[in-house]
């Protein structure tokens, strides 16, 4: 598997950022917790203390795992294989099928999609020779669009931001 490493210079930028935003945290977590105001949190029990900034890393790690699973998410989207997510993240495929369950869906990821937005529709579809995404819709004003013959979209979500340009130009006009 690769393993993506960052030098020492990278890592202590790093850590200061990551130092940086848990202050505050941890102090807004301790004034919670003690009833003392922030500016006077490292007055308290260092024990207490301790326990409050490591309560604050609890919360940056749900945040970083929530923010992982996104990406893990954004990645299957786009196309990349449980065998490559693990590979980044130092894992097998199935451990990082286990990791972010849903994240590479082969048939969500292949089928096209309905878009209806401003009194229109469109669908959206992949074409199989190119891998890439085209749309076809029908404003509410009656009149048909399409993706430009012979071009493609890379992604779902690029090709239904077009679609529904298409759908918003064609959009009923307000009394």
């Amino acid at each position: 598997m690769t393993s993506f490493q960052i030098t020492s210079e990278e890592q202590a930028e790093l850590d200061k950022a990551l130092y940086d935003a848990l202050g505050p945290l941890a102090s807004a977590v301790r004034s919670r917790t003690s009833g003392l105001p922030e500016d006077r949190m490292w007055e308290a029990d260092p024990r207490e203390v301790t326990l409050s900034v490591l309560a604050a890393w609890k919360v940056v790690d749900a945040e970083v795992e929530r923010l992982t699973a996104i990406a893990a998410d954004t990645a299957g989207s786009y196309g990349a294989s449980y065998q490559q997510m693990g590979a980044v993240w130092g894992i097998t495929r199935q451990g990082a099928r286990k990791k972010w369950p849903g994240a590479v869906d082969r048939t969500a990821a292949q089928a096209g999609a309905t878009l209806e937005l401003c009194g229109g529709t469109a669908e959206l579809t992949r074409e199989p020779s190119s891998g890439g995404w085209r749309w076809t819709g029908e404003g509410a004003d009656g009149t048909h669009g399409a993706a430009d013959p012979g071009s493609w979209y890379a992604t779902k979500e690029e090709a239904a931001a077009h679609a529904g340009a298409f759908l918003k130009e064609h959009a009923p006009n307000p009394a």
